[in-house]
């Protein structure tokens, strides 16, 4: 979505899809530009013209765009969702930082376990170099997730530690 921009004489997507005649004082001309009816549409889908005309003109001025991006967003995920909308990409997300803050926990253990073995090999010399678990924690807070899964120890698996089951069912 595009700010407030001087108009052009053509109308605004939303006048141009309802077909009517923009005015000056339209309340869509300033964040629905005449090149956004796509957008336009699939909020006036899921919303209705007349119901957005109404939110805008209750909302201060400036804050408006940044309620026609949300009213857009909202929009265009629940034509792709229509059952959960913006609430199912939310929760996939959730769950998906759920998976990553256990895989973080499995390697935590395995690299604790594995210092506390005293086993230095080549593979793993960063690991010796992490002796105590302020170290170790600051370390895994820096290394990306990509990285902790190449530290994978060969023989060692996640039910051997007491983690706890994965954080969803």
């Amino acid at each position: 979505m595009r700010g407030h921009e001087p108009r052009s004489s053509s109308s605004c997507a939303a006048c141009k899809l309802l077909k009517r005649r923009c005015t000056p004082t339209c309340i869509f001309a300033p964040h629905f530009r005449s090149s956004d009816q796509i957008t336009f549409a699939k909020v006036h889908k899921v919303f209705g013209a007349s119901n957005v005309s109404k939110l805008l003109s209750e909302v201060p001025e400036e804050q408006r765009q940044e309620t026609v991006n949300s009213l857009a967003y909202e929009a265009d995920v629940r034509l792709k969702d229509p059952v959960y909308g913006c609430i199912g990409a939310i929760a996939s997300l959730q769950k998906k930082m759920l998976e990553l803050q256990h895989d973080i926990a499995v390697a935590r253990n395995r690299l604790l376990a594995h210092n506390a073995s005293g086993v230095n090999n080549n593979n793993n010399h960063v690991l010796s170099t992490l002796d105590d678990s302020p170290q170790l924690a600051a370390f895994l807070d820096l290394v990306p997730y990509s990285d902790l899964m190449l530290l994978d120890g060969s023989g060692l698996d996640a039910y051997l530690y007491d983690i706890g089951p994965p954080p969803f069912v």
